[in-house]
């Protein structure tokens, strides 16, 4: 039996671009990949949460980033969608969606490198560090490539 995608909802979610103060990108290396796949800080938004709110709390699960440690800078106007590859559908998030609408947000790092943490309870990344918006592009896992291109587009003013 193959699952019909177009009858699944997107999940909400929320995708957070960290940059430092040279404009450069936080990015995570994910455990839960055999290839090697990174990624910026993303997670779905809980039932009554407002986008901003699970931005910050997704940084802080993924990261050990706190809001104290961010200044805003800006947000996607439009929500981003993408659909899970084939081989995906039906797996991931018990089968209930189709792929994620997102709404990203750009947050500025303020603190120093040493106060992030990612041996967080729940780790998504093995490893992280700074790198260049088109970098950050050719890292990300292709079916999530033009969600990257997407937003780095919207946010490239602000970037090294």
């Amino acid at each position: 039996m193959t699952l019909d995608s177009e009858s699944l909802p997107y999940r909400p979610c929320v995708g957070v671009m960290l940059i430092n103060p040279q404009g450069l990108i936080f990015a995570g290396q994910r455990l839960d990949n055999p290839v090697p796949a990174w990624q910026m800080p993303q997670g779905g938004i809980d039932d009554g949460e407002k986008p901003r709110a699970a931005a910050l709390r997704e940084l802080w699960e993924e990261t050990g980033v706190t809001a104290d440690l961010v200044e805003f800078v800006a947000k996607t106007d439009d929500w981003v969608t993408y659909d899970l590859p084939p081989d995906l559908l039906g797996k991931v998030w018990g089968g209930k969606y189709r792929g994620q609408r997102q709404k990203w947000f750009l947050f500025r790092f303020l603190g120093e490198d040493r106060q992030v943490n990612i041996d967080m309870d729940h780790p998504e990344f093995s490893k992280w560090c700074w790198i260049g918006a088109d970098e950050m592009i050719a890292a990300i896992v292709p079916f999530k490539r033009k969600v990257y291109e997407e937003v780095v587009q919207v946010f490239r003013p602000y970037l090294a």
